[in-house]
């Protein structure tokens, strides 16, 4: 990995959500041009908590951001946005009283051909082009979930953090989920993917990194994390089979 293909380079960086108290503990992690960047760890490890600050939503007390190679540490969310980076929370993703329609042009506010991106999105999503007049408190958890995606890919970002996509879905929604994932990215949209689901996490990621106590504990390909024996017994638990 070299510094110049970096689209996101973290360094050294230390914060949280209390003045004083950093749950982050000198994290340095990175993200190339067009890669899937996977984020692994038992629960309270951090790792919503580096998607966030990432995202300008938690305070930072030490370290660097940079996001093509200029620093980004403590702009506003819309200014990242503006700068091509998208981002996808666990929770409270769409507007539930608004169609599916207005939900995606919510996400376009500095899209300058919204009706051709639209048309964009809803290829990649076509269960989202069947319910395009639908409010998105109805929908399933799953068709929330693309409508989340979808609507932060409305701006054509250059990387797209998403936040656990998994959580609470079906087995056959989260192979879903992470089918299109993988199309994103094939597409060119670097991710960073941060995942408790960590098995299929680290089978579509490029590169993985597991944190444990606002720390990065191992780094690796996806491949190799997958089959490390040590993380298996510490993060993943044994196969069954």
């Amino acid at each position: 990995m070299t510094n110049s293909s970096l689209i996101l380079s973290v360094t050294d960086l230390y914060g949280g959500y209390v003045p004083g108290v950093d749950i982050l503990q000198g994290v340095t992690i990175g993200v190339q041009e067009s890669e899937l960047v996977t984020i692994i760890g038992a629960n309270g490890a951090g790792k919503s908590t580096l998607a966030r600050a990432v995202f300008g939503l938690v305070g930072i007390s030490r370290g660097t951001i940079e996001f093509n190679g200029k620093p980004i540490g403590g702009l506003a969310p819309e200014k990242l946005v503006g700068l091509g980076m998208g981002y996808v929370p666990q929770v409270a993703n769409v507007f539930p009283s608004l169609t599916v329609n207005e939900n995606l042009e919510m996400g376009a506010f500095v899209c300058k051909n919204i009706k051709e991106r639209k048309q964009e999105i809803y290829a990649i999503f076509p269960a989202l082009a069947r319910r395009h007049q639908q409010k998105a408190g109805t929908l399933s958890g799953g068709e929330r979930q693309m409508l989340a995606m979808g609507r932060a890919l409305m701006v054509s970002p250059k990387l797209l953090i998403l936040d656990e996509p998994s959580a609470a879905l079906s087995p056959i929604l989260v192979k879903e989920v992470f089918n299109l994932i993988k199309e994103i990215n094939r597409q060119g949209t670097a991710i960073l993917l941060v995942e408790q689901n960590a098995r299929q996490a680290l089978a579509i990621a490029d590169r993985g990194y597991v944190m444990d106590s606002g720390k990065v504990a191992y780094s690796d390909t996806g491949a190799a994390l997958l089959n490390d024996r040590k993380v298996e017994e510490l993060y993943l638990g044994f196969r069954t089979s």
